[in-house]
């Protein structure tokens, strides 16, 4: 079923009024790490080391950029990945919705 240009001009504003702040992404991965330390530490002593958060972000060149995060912030870095992904997707949304535009209205 072709939508006419009216739904289509209505769904894309729905889609684009879902979109999430353009302020609050982050594009990236991640990672929880352990780290040890190679002396006098007794927690890595024991073979326990110590847990760490790490966004790790891919650049054209095969360049790959880490940010070590700071524990409070995980969950707002979580937020901004979902929050991306979110957009990304919302953004799709929207390009298939202008191609629809694009043709011609019977």
């Amino acid at each position: 079923m072709r939508m006419k240009h009216k739904e289509v001009f209505h769904t894309r504003a729905r889609v684009a009024a879902q979109l999430p702040s353009p302020t609050e992404i982050v594009r990236g991965s991640l990672l929880k790490r352990k780290i040890r330390h190679r002396r006098g530490c007794p927690k890595c002593q024991r073979g326990e080391g110590h847990t760490v958060w790490v966004l790790t972000v891919s650049y054209p060149g095969g360049l790959t950029k880490q940010f070590s995060i700071r524990p409070e912030h995980r969950k707002q870095v979580r937020q901004w990945l979902d929050n991306y992904q979110d957009f990304k997707g919302k953004l799709e949304q929207i390009c298939e919705l202008n191609h629809k535009l694009l043709r011609p209205e019977k």
